[in-house]
């Protein structure tokens, strides 16, 4: 395979790998459009190589385009899977909104900014003044009802199959489970109905590079979100992702064999 990255330190060690600053694209045109692959391209870069160039991307334009945005990831949860997802309204930053959500969700609850990471813009929403200190902060309402937990999953998919899972426990400061925040890992027994709502929603959403954050709740997975560029905190050192993103992509040149053996799809054996 002829592969072009425009992430380095995300295809360390890929065969056939061409390394470009996402800044010099444009001078790359023939290149890129002689590329089996275009891996790890950046947002702002999407439109010029799908349709300028015609390139084949990985992650997925749809892994791109959901994983942007809480708002837009929320919509398409609640559209394939909204028995898991929880309660969120959304809503422009006005003052009759901010006034609406504020009587409408149970204290405490949860906000968002939209575009946040690593628990960066997450708001445990306790007193009207945190409420206040929000609306002031984003540009969109999105709030969400706590979920009572003390830890939750992060589900790792590439391609279609689980590479690793494993449980995030709560920092000790409380509400968060991120690692950057000071949650800490758990690598124990991951309940597999966790597993098969991340696969569902992955292969019907489309997304084929994502970490998954689910909250177990009496039993019941619930969709929290999902990062396109999951941090490694929580993985094992070797070779399982590129391995995992190497064998998808040989694999979208394989013809399907309608008589190979079928058996549960995507659903690998997860060390945990």
């Amino acid at each position: 395979m002829r592969l072009i990255s425009f992430d380095v330190f995300r295809t360390l060690h890929f065969p056939d790998t061409r390394s470009l600053k996402p800044e010099h694209f444009f001078r790359h045109k023939e290149a890129l459009s002689q590329a089996d692959w275009v891996l790890f391209p950046h947002y702002w870069q999407l439109n010029a190589l799908l349709y300028g160039v015609n390139c084949r991307i990985f992650p997925s334009e749809a892994t791109y385009r959901i994983g942007h945005d809480k708002v837009e990831m929320t919509r398409a949860f609640e559209m394939v899977a909204p028995e898991h997802t929880p309660l969120t309204l959304i809503e422009a930053n006005g003052p009759v909104q901010q006034d609406t959500l504020w009587d409408t969700m149970t204290l405490p609850f949860v906000a968002k900014h939209p575009k946040a990471s690593m628990g960066e813009g997450v708001w445990l929403i306790q007193s009207r003044a945190d409420w206040s200190r929000y609306c002031a902060s984003s540009p969109v309402l999105y709030v969400q009802e706590y979920l009572p937990i003390d830890r939750d999953l992060r589900i790792v998919i590439i391609g279609d199959k689980v590479v690793t899972a494993y449980w995030r426990h709560q920092a000790p400061q409380g509400f968060y489970n991120n690692i950057a925040r000071g949650g800490w890992v758990e690598h124990s027994s991951v309940p597999e109905s966790a597993i098969e709502l991340a696969l569902k929603v992955a292969r019907q959403l489309g997304v084929n590079h994502a970490g998954f954050d689910i909250a177990m709740v009496g039993g019941h997975p619930y969709l929290l979100e999902f990062n396109r560029l999951f941090g490694n905190q929580g993985l094992s050192q070797g070779t399982a992702i590129r391995d995992a993103i190497l064998d998808f992509l040989l694999q979208q040149d394989i013809p399907e064999d309608p008589n190979r053996p079928q058996g549960p799809a995507g659903i690998l054996t997860v060390a945990v």
